[in-house]
């Protein structure tokens, strides 16, 4: 069974893909800050420094998908899902000067896929 922890809607690939166009590489980071601090960023790939509490979640649009731990461990139950929308974020990320701004979308992973992740996670 191949479950992802992060994943984007087809409109949140095609942003990327104009924002890596741009920019080159990128990666993207969400944290647990108040307001678009909880909103997942995107940055050039290296312009923001993760810290040794930060989890990798795995890849959207070929970039890495960074988490704060905190935030993992409030969402680790839930399998993330970055979408755009229109509308000016108050953050640094670059989609932002486009006039959009990604969010994230979440379910709750079943019992079943839950169970894989973890062996996946202790092997």
């Amino acid at each position: 069974m191949d479950i992802n922890r992060v994943t984007a809607t087809p409109e949140a690939l095609a942003l990327i893909g104009k924002l890596a166009a741009i920019n080159g590489p990128l990666m993207f980071h969400q944290s647990g800050g108040c307001c678009d601090g909880s909103a997942p960023m995107c940055f050039v790939a290296g312009e923001f420094k993760t810290g040794s509490s930060d989890v990798l979640l795995g890849e959207i649009g070929g970039y890495p998908f960074f988490i704060g731990g905190d935030q993992f461990e409030y969402w680790k139950h839930t399998q993330l899902i970055i979408d755009v929308t229109k509308g000016r974020g108050s953050s640094f990320s670059l989609e932002i000067p486009m006039g959009f701004r990604f969010l994230t979308r979440s379910r709750v992973f079943t019992d079943e896929e839950y169970a894989n992740l973890e062996e996946t996670v202790k092997q």
